[in-house]
């Protein structure tokens, strides 16, 4: 008789335990608090873009005329540095060596000049010496051309033996010049904000993905905007904008119009890979903004609206 009646309880059982587990995963998922809510617009007719946050100068990928193995950086991050500040120096051994032996070569050219120099006083003399002789059957003709001829030739060595110097000269200058240039030097008074070399690391010269350095001026920081080209004809550079702090919508501040680039470009992804494009065109407008309104870092994105005219339907302006 028990076993008569435990199949159908378990079977009972079996549909009560699938039918609660249907209804308890039909219920709706609530919804996480928001941490932080999205910025509003303060307008009522505006145009919304995207702004990342940049130096005054511009980020400044910092590169190197020429490659070779960093032996010293000069520099760390936040450091402020002038103009012509050394930020890190590549490996010059193979160039001082160079410049030693351009050195000993215009030694040598300019030991030749003066062997040249003295060449030309003494056939001066044996010249001046024969041109002198009055009585001309004192000397033949043939020994007074060969002391004239003498003369010419050595002058004209002499004139080969200054060239000489001065292609030693502009030898040792190029050496020297690639000595200097082996040695990276601040563009403009500014801040380090990123370095991505350590001693001992191949320095790449040319355009690089990863920038070796990044250097900008950060007495003011401007906000490059990316305006859609769909919003590019309501856009006022002198309109009213304002840009918030993504993360928290209650740092916000009034931005004053610093230049527009008027070249509309192909929209690029705010990580700053050239690479990652979206299917549209921006044109760019960069505004300045007081720091101490903003904790803000360099690279930064922020939420920027931009006070617009409110046009009809028609797209004119209203009448």
């Amino acid at each position: 008789m028990q076993v008569k009646y435990t199949l159908p309880i378990l079977a009972a059982a079996g549909f009560l335990f699938a039918a609660y587990t249907v209804i308890n995963s039909n219920k709706p998922i609530p919804v996480a608090p928001v941490v932080a809510p999205p910025a509003s617009a303060p307008f009522t007719s505006f145009i919304a873009g995207s702004g990342i946050v940049e130096a005054k100068s511009q980020n400044i990928a910092i590169g190197t005329p020429l490659s070779g193995i960093v032996k010293t950086v000069a520099i760390k991050v936040g450091d402020k540095v002038k103009v012509g500040a050394p930020l890190f120096y590549l490996d010059d051994r193979d160039t001082r060596a160079e410049l030693a032996v351009k050195r000993a070569d215009l030694a040598k050219a300019r030991a030749g000049v003066n062997e040249a120099k003295a060449s030309v006083r003494d056939t001066q003399s044996l010249s001046a010496l024969a041109e002198a002789i009055t009585d001309r059957r004192a000397i033949s003709s043939e020994e007074l051309l060969r002391r004239r001829n003498a003369l010419l030739i050595n002058t004209t060595k002499l004139g080969s033996a200054e060239a000489l110097v001065q292609q030693a000269e502009a030898a040792l200058t190029t050496t020297q010049t690639t000595l200097a240039r082996l040695v990276v030097q601040a563009p403009i008074n500014g801040e380090v904000l990123q370095v991505n070399i350590r001693p001992g690391e191949f320095a790449q010269a040319g355009a690089l993905n990863t920038p070796l350095l990044v250097l900008g001026n950060m007495e003011q920081l401007h906000v490059r905007v990316d305006i859609d080209e769909n919003d590019a004809w309501r856009f006022d550079q002198n309109s009213k904008a304002v840009a918030f702090l993504r993360g928290n919508p209650n740092f916000k501040t009034d931005l004053i119009p610093a230049y527009v680039e008027p070249y509309v470009v192909p929209k690029k992804s705010l990580t700053g890979d050239s690479s990652e494009q979206v299917d549209t065109r921006v044109l760019q407008a960069l505004y300045s903004f007081d720091r101490n309104q903003l904790p803000v870092y360099v690279g930064q994105q922020l939420d920027v609206f931009i006070e617009a005219r409110d046009y009809s339907g028609d797209g004119r302006p209203p009448l």
